[in-house]
This record gives structure tokens, C-alpha cells and sequence, in this order.
């Protein structure tokens, strides 16, 4: 019993994770006040987790997070995150 419940809360909270980054997803682009592509925010997402995982669901939070890591950022999101306007 404890161990099908420890399986649904791991589905739960993998569910609530990439709802999360599908949120930020979504509003990333206005929070840098420019519409990024699909590809650009794919570009972004694994320095969000890597860098910013704290700041999720907050959307302004996570791009003033990128900014201040921008020295530590992929070359795809450094590339993208500049295309943006970020």
C-alpha cells in the first residue's frame, strides 16, 4: 500500500512540475515583452530547472533569475534568451 502511494505522489508531483514549466512556458514571452518561439523556449528550459527551479511558477522571477545567470546559461538559451529581448 505505501509503496503505490509513494508511486502517486511521484506521478503528482511530476504532473505539478511540468505544469509549472508549461506555465512559464506559455508566459515567458510576455514577461520578456516579446514573443519567443516554441524552439526558444525549449532552448531555456533545462537552464530554467538547472538555474531557477526556485522561481517556478513565477514568471518574472524565473527571467530576472536567467538574466543575473546569463554568464551560466546554455549557449541555446544565451543565444534564444538574447533573441527575446531578455
Amino acid at each position: 500500500m505505501k509503496a503505490r502511494f509513494l508511486r502517486f505522489a511521484g506521478v503528482k508531483s511530476r504532473a505539478r512540475r511540468a505544469s509549472s514549466i508549461g506555465l512559464f512556458l506559455t508566459l515567458f514571452a510576455s514577461a520578456a515583452q516579446a514573443q519567443g518561439t516554441p524552439e526558444q523556449r525549449r532552448a531555456c528550459t533545462p537552464d530554467v530547472y538547472r538555474l531557477c527551479a526556485g522561481e517556478i511558477p513565477n514568471v518574472r522571477a524565473i527571467t530576472a533569475c536567467l538574466r543575473r545567470n546569463r554568464a551560466s546559461l546554455s549557449e541555446a538559451c544565451r543565444s534564444a534568451f538574447g533573441q527575446a529581448g531578455g
